[in-house]
């Protein structure tokens, strides 16, 4: 499935097994491949049909000090309010805790291409997007 990216499989499979926890009222967890209510819910109140989980954390998955990370969500932000989209923070965590948790956004109405766009922009070997049928995919960019 991901044979054309140039990420090792164990990263990959890592990204696979994260758990993607969105903080609002109320919060929840996102799991690649697996149907979420509370994003179909989550996605009704903001009338929209997508959604993509992204962070500008960790430029190609190379672990960055805690400012430049932090430098770096603040610029997503920026522009994720610039272009006036309604996005809730959250946290990419795997369970096992061998990788920091990485802040992301769960950003609203991102189509799937707008969402490539900016991970690309933003350094990152994939992110995970979900349409109408609210089922998160890993979309690998390398």
């Amino acid at each position: 499935m991901f044979s054309a990216s140039t990420v090792s499989p164990h990263t990959i499979q890592a990204y696979l097994e994260t758990e993607y926890r969105v903080h609002g009222e109320p919060g929840f967890i996102l799991r690649v491949g697996r149907a979420s209510a509370d994003l179909v819910a989550a996605h009704t109140v903001q009338n929209t049909e997508c959604s993509a989980f992204l962070t500008a954390c960790n430029p190609f998955s190379q672990v960055g000090d805690e400012a430049a990370n932090a430098a770096r969500q603040a610029a997503l932000a920026e522009e994720l309010s610039r272009r006036s989209l309604v996005f809730l923070p959250g946290i990419g965590q795997h369970p096992s805790n061998e990788w920091p948790g990485e802040d992301s956004f769960l950003i609203f109405g991102l189509t799937l291409e707008a969402a490539k766009i900016l991970g690309t922009r933003f350094e990152q070997n994939g992110f995970v997007w979900s349409g109408v049928d609210a089922v998160p995919q890993l979309i690998m960019l390398r």
